[in-house]
């Protein structure tokens, strides 16, 4: 008898992501971090036939099970967690870290509609994936279950502090010729008060940082407050 134990799976993806974060940088390091995300779940075939989600709007939240595609495959046993000021190391398996082994996620999303119209596609919101993530699986979430508010959290026991995000004159400007300006402002917002910078930066500096998001260009610097705190200031935004 041959050992299943050592046995290699092939997974197919069932669909891919349409989101508002074509790229890495800014995507916030937790799901529902920012609800103005905006995606969109297109599944293909032959995973794209109507019964494959009958009942599932009975459901709000879903399970996305997926692969971090714009990682790479090598992977070590220690990673520097943001939450950590990113000098800090633990081991992978007691992280979220993108770079681990099979590259697998795992995100819980908010359902907010299903298109069974010549295929199928939901629509979700609260996504912290790059545009085009392979999703491998989904499943819906059980409160009852799956929400244990007495669970330990490890070394992120609470979500990250936000930091305040203002606009300039001529980010508000751009904003204001846009027909999503007020959906556009909520995410620029959300994902900004997370602080994008890497880990190891902190508080006000000079320089401008560039965040895709959707399809403009923003481009935000970290100010300092009378009061001595920070706050990340929208300098400019420019469609792409």
């Amino acid at each position: 008898m041959s050992d299943m134990s050592h046995e290699a799976f092939a997974m197919t993806p069932i669909g891919y992501l349409e989101s508002d974060f074509p790229d890495k940088f800014g995507i916030p390091r937790q799901p529902g971090l920012a609800e103005a995300a905006r995606a969109r779940l297109v599944l293909t075939p032959p995973f794209d036939d109507p019964l494959g989600v009958r009942g599932l709007e009975a459901f709000s939240h879903l399970w996305l099970t997926f692969v971090f595609h714009r990682s790479p495959e090598r992977w070590t046993p220690l990673v520097r967690p943001p939450r950590l000021g990113g000098n800090a190391k633990v081991g992978v398996f007691a992280s979220r870290s993108t770079h681990r082994p099979n590259r697998l996620g795992l995100s819980l999303v908010e359902l907010d509609d299903i298109d069974t119209g010549g295929g199928v596609s939901l629509t979700l919101r609260g996504a912290d994936l790059v545009d085009g993530t392979p999703v491998l699986d989904i499943k819906p979430y059980l409160p009852w279950v799956e929400a244990r508010p007495e669970a330990r959290a490890g070394f992120a026991p609470a979500p990250p502090p936000a930091l305040p995000v203002r606009f300039t004159r001529d980010a508000e400007a751009a904003l204001a010729t846009r027909t999503d300006r007020d959906t556009l402002r909520a995410l620029i917002t959300q994902v900004l008060a997370q602080d994008p910078r890497p880990a190891y930066r902190r508080g006000a500096e000079t320089r401008v940082y560039g965040v895709s998001l959707r399809d403009v260009d923003v481009r935000f610097r970290a100010v300092a407050t009378a009061e001595d705190e920070t706050l990340l200031e929208v300098v400019e935004i420019v469609a792409v």
